[in-house]
């Protein structure tokens, strides 16, 4: 068997033909090709000796990185063309990085700069056997397949393999939180995509009206009917992916469930299932299916969060901070709807505050109501930066504050207030909006729970100086 300097001395070899080339087209002087030897001559014999860690793999990588940089400027400048010079610098890197994953499997780092690596490169095909080598080795990290479907779906525009990606993840990784987050999203972003199309194509019900029927025609004159596949590969083992082969851009918005959001509800369920009883993993679905607010479907699905979590978890914080805050998600303050949203809101906070009084410990109540006021008042107070905002309705956003103020100040004086930074940001967020005489009792009792918390001593300088 070759000892490591009898490694290290073929894969030296190899390069040879390249420094050539190098001091042939005058891109580095001898001096520096022998110190391109050396530092290639250490690395080498470090990565083949016993004792080698993925670290040495990187930073062998990093400085062929470096290198190559360097001589893609010099001959750039000195207008030295060769492809073989560039392919071999390229190569070079891609089976350092090869090597590396090869012995180092577990760590995931060596991946990761892989994939990114080639991906630079645009090696589409090594990407996607690097994808499919390191999913194997890593079945259970959520990352990784996270990873997988976002480069199918953003590189390859691929929906189907990335939903695939995301599926196969679940079974491995079935409570992974992060996973099932990541699903939804990407169903939603599917159906932005899909929205998008048909608001360019003068489909959308919302845009301008076109001869919707000579578009038909044309497209149809110019499609070629291809034969139906029968092949069982091709089926696919979810009902979710059933919705989605429904889905053409040319379709009814209304007739189809794929955009009307039929998935991203079933993935939602799905999740739910998985998570019974945890409404804060339900909110942070919601909060994610929120991002998209600019697409139909998403009211609908906003509402079936809310309800599917008022109906399991009426008197959790975080159902009901879903419930108060749905009727403004997505709603300008300028817009027609925005006054009406803004009173079903008031509604919905007297209608949570019912239901908290059912709690049998004062605590659970008073920490529940303190946690839905702050929810609230995060909503609202963005809406004081709106430009011409309405006085009536800058009246009431500062009545609904105070009103919303009085719980997180009972909570703050309690001690069932979360974490220092959660009362802190509150306190800085109203102080910054004016707030400073609503907010000067808080910092004070806030103090009494953390006296030595430098960012509440800066506030209480703050108010006591306004």
């Amino acid at each position: 068997m070759a000892g490591a300097s009898d490694k290290a001395r073929f894969y030296l070899e190899q390069s040879v033909p390249e420094l050539q080339e190098y001091l042939r087209k005058k891109i580095f002087t001898e001096d520096e090709v022998s110190s391109i030897v050396k530092k290639r001559s250490g690395y080498e014999h470090k990565l083949n000796a016993r004792g080698s860690s993925p670290s040495d793999y990187a930073r062998y990588a990093e400085y062929e990185m470096n290198l190559e940089s360097l001589r893609r400027t010099r001959a750039k400048r000195l207008g030295a063309k060769s492809k073989s010079s560039s392919y071999t610098g390229q190569r070079r890197i891609l089976f350092i990085l090869d090597r590396a994953t090869r012995k180092f499997h577990g760590d995931t780092a060596l991946w990761l700069q892989y994939l990114t690596y080639a991906r630079k490169q645009k090696s589409n095909k090594r990407v996607s056997r690097i994808i499919s080598d390191m999913l194997r080795l890593h079945p259970v990290s959520p990352d990784l397949w996270i990873y997988a479907a976002n480069y199918t779906m953003d590189e390859r525009a691929d929906v189907t393999e990335a939903r695939a990606y995301m599926q196969r993840g679940l079974r491995f990784c079935r409570h992974s939180k992060q996973l099932w987050d990541a699903y939804l999203r990407l169903e939603m972003i599917y159906i932005s995509k899909l929205s998008a199309q048909r608001r360019i194509l003068g489909l959308d019900p919302a845009s301008p009206k076109k001869d919707e029927v000579s578009i038909n025609k044309q497209i149809a004159e110019e499609t070629v009917a291809l034969p139906l596949t029968t092949s069982e590969e091709g089926k696919q083992d979810r009902a979710t992916a059933d919705l989605a082969d429904q889905v053409s851009p040319l379709d009814s918005i209304e007739s189809t469930p794929a955009i009307a959001g039929a998935i991203p509800i079933a993935v939602f369920d799905a999740a739910m299932k998985e998570f019974p009883g945890d409404a804060t993993f339900g909110a942070r679905l919601f909060d994610s299916a929120t991002t998209f607010h600019g697409l139909p479907c998403t009211g609908k699905i906003l509402h079936h969060i809310v309800e599917t979590l008022m109906t399991a978890m009426p008197t959790d914080a975080a159902s009901l901070c879903c419930f108060v805050t749905e009727p403004i998600r997505g709603i300008s303050a300028g817009s027609l709807e925005f006054p009406g949203a803004l009173m079903k809101m008031l509604d919905r906070l007297e209608v949570s505050k019912c239901k908290l009084d059912s709690l049998q410990k004062p605590t659970e109540q008073t920490r529940a109501r303190g946690i839905v006021a702050r929810h609230a008042i995060n909503r609202i107070i963005a809406y004081f930066e709106a430009p011409g905002l309405d006085p009536d309705i800058r009246a009431v956003l500062n009545a609904m504050v105070q009103t919303s103020w009085r719980y997180c100040l009972s909570s703050i004086e309690s001690g069932t207030e979360g974490t220092s930074g959660e009362t802190v940001a509150l306190l800085q967020m109203l102080t910054a909006r004016g707030f400073k005489e609503l907010v000067r009792p808080g910092v004070a009792s806030a103090l009494q729970r953390w006296p030595e918390e430098p960012r509440l001593l800066a506030l209480e300088a703050t108010c006591s100086g306004g």
